[in-house]
């Protein structure tokens, strides 16, 4: 059950990075948060509680090293810190660059644009909504094999700007 929880916690951050390229987002701290988490059609309970049982479960080392990618679990989800230049730029960098991970938008209409993304153990599509530049979802539908068999998982993100202030959160390099 952990490596599912982790690997559709990595879906997220695979669903995240298309939505926010190209799109003039708001600089600063970001928090996405997740919900309707479906592995093989059977809800998974909320982010809140995986990523505080992954807070648990995590060594100092395995946190350090999440922060250095500038990633902080905190509040109910995952906050991020986009800086003026992410943001001005086509790249904006919400994900591992290191992470193998590749995504093409396949079609942009008025305020939502479809896409889809491949990883090396994840792979599938979605739908970012961007209803200001402080606030977005995406609703992504995938597959990912984490522990040697391929399961279905389908997820909601929204992604809120919360300040300019990205206070202890590092951005991305």
């Amino acid at each position: 059950m952990n490596a599912r929880l982790l690997s559709l916690a990595m879906m997220i951050g695979v669903s995240l990075p298309v939505a926010a390229q190209a799109q003039m987002l708001a600089p600063g701290l970001w928090e996405l948060t997740t919900s309707n988490m479906k592995v093989d059609n059977q809800d998974l309970p909320d982010l809140s509680l995986i990523l505080g049982q992954l807070k648990q479960q995590m060594t100092p080392e395995q946190r350090a090293m999440l922060e250095k990618q500038g990633i902080t679990m905190a509040g109910k989800g995952v906050q991020v810190c986009l800086t003026p230049a992410q943001v001005a730029s086509d790249s904006i960098p919400l994900t591992d660059p290191q992470s193998g991970c590749k995504q093409e938008i396949t079609e942009r209409t008025g305020n939502q644009w479809k896409f889809r993304f491949s990883c090396p153990k994840a792979q599938g599509a979605g739908v970012a909504t961007f209803l200001s530049d402080r606030e977005f979802t995406t609703k992504v539908n995938g597959t990912f094999n984490a522990t040697g068999i391929q399961q279905k998982g389908s997820l909601d993100t929204r992604a809120v700007w919360l300040g300019q202030d990205c206070g202890t959160v590092k951005p991305r390099a």
